[in-house]
């Protein structure tokens, strides 16, 4: 039971995307990542003082402590765009995560 468990589980986590955040600017401003799957986001905050990391597309907000790496777990996801910001600066930092069914990616390769 436990071995099926782990294989349901490594099948819907899609591995692990990184965004940095310096001079209070996300980047980069828009990460794709598949649909469906739960995703492990790692944010940098290169910035000397801290921000805090909210998305209300994405029901979360985590405080990002200056020059520390912060982990989020996301999704699993529909396709679609979710919107981000920094609480502090909401102006400058700001991103999206595209969230790309398997199908999209293959059609636009096929259409390349």
């Amino acid at each position: 039971m436990l071995g099926l468990f782990w294989v349901f589980s490594c099948n819907m986590f899609a591995g692990e995307y990184s965004i940095t955040l310096k001079n209070n600017t996300f980047s980069p401003a828009e990460l794709k990542v598949p649909a469906g799957k739960k995703v492990r986001l790692v944010i940098l905050n290169q910035d000397d003082s801290a921000e805090e990391f909210d998305s209300f597309d994405l029901n979360r907000e985590k405080v990002l402590f200056p020059n520390k790496k912060s982990v989020i777990f996301i999704g699993p996801l529909k396709p679609g765009r979710y919107e981000y910001f920094g609480e502090f600066h909401p102006h400058s930092a700001q991103g999206t995560i595209v969230a790309v069914s398997p199908q999209t990616t293959t059609a636009r390769k096929n259409n390349d």
